[in-house]
């Protein structure tokens, strides 16, 4: 595997761009480790990109950020932003998608279903169209609530799965799984400054189906 590419350091955090096909729990391989390989002492995770998702992720290097960086999350105060390249169009250029999600452990999938029941949680997402090619459109997607493969499930819900998601409809397009972590904003346990990350994917399909400047509002660090 390449070298792990960081987009930040310093003795408490860092941030760094995930591969796709890394776990980001602290396992054989997983992010943490190779973070670790990198930058020696102790690295912790605060939040989570499904394996199959690569991008932008903060790692704690103590674990008083690792805790604070957790409350963040918890109260809101933690932003992160995707893009997706999904098979189709939504009805609307920008909207919010309500939904109930449960997780189904036989096939490790998540489930949208029409009614309450028991361990179903709401779920909800904000998205904008940015632009539309090869039969695909691209999706900016900014999360309400944090659940498991939520965005994958959501948009394939409504017909619209993520290109190269096998596991949620969108097989028949060849590619990796096209949905990627562009953007996070935190506040620095430190120093108490806003903190604005971000990086586009790399310029190949599905992500090459778009003009390129529709890529670069969300890339421009915000000071």
């Amino acid at each position: 595997m390449s070298e792990l590419k960081f987009l930040y350091r310093d003795k408490r955090l860092c941030v760094c761009l995930k591969p796709a096909g890394v776990l980001s729990t602290d396992e054989p391989g997983g992010l943490p480790e190779l973070a670790r390989s990198a930058l020696g002492g102790e690295i912790f995770t605060v939040h989570r990109l499904d394996r199959v998702v690569g991008g932008v992720m903060v790692l704690a290097r103590t674990r008083e950020t690792a805790s604070e960086l957790s409350r963040q999350i918890r109260s809101g105060g933690f932003g992160k932003r995707y893009l997706a390249a999904v098979l189709g169009a939504p009805e609307a250029k920008c909207g919010e998608l309500r939904d109930l999600l449960m997780r189904d452990r036989a096939r490790r999938m998540t489930v949208v279903v029409s009614e309450p029941q028991r361990y179903a949680q709401e779920a909800v997402l904000r998205y904008e169209l940015l632009g539309e090619g090869r039969g695909m459109s691209l999706l900016r997607i900014e999360l309400g609530t944090g659940r498991t493969h939520q965005i994958r499930a959501q948009l394939s819900s409504r017909g619209m799965p993520i290109a190269g998601d096998r596991k949620y409809g969108g097989g028949d397009c060849e590619c990796p799984t096209a949905l990627w972590s562009c953007a996070v904003s935190f506040t620095h346990p430190r120093t108490g400054r806003r903190m604005h990350f971000s990086a586009p994917p790399e310029r190949r399909f599905p992500w090459d189906a778009f003009d390129e400047s529709l890529f670069l509002p969300d890339f421009l660090e915000i000071k």
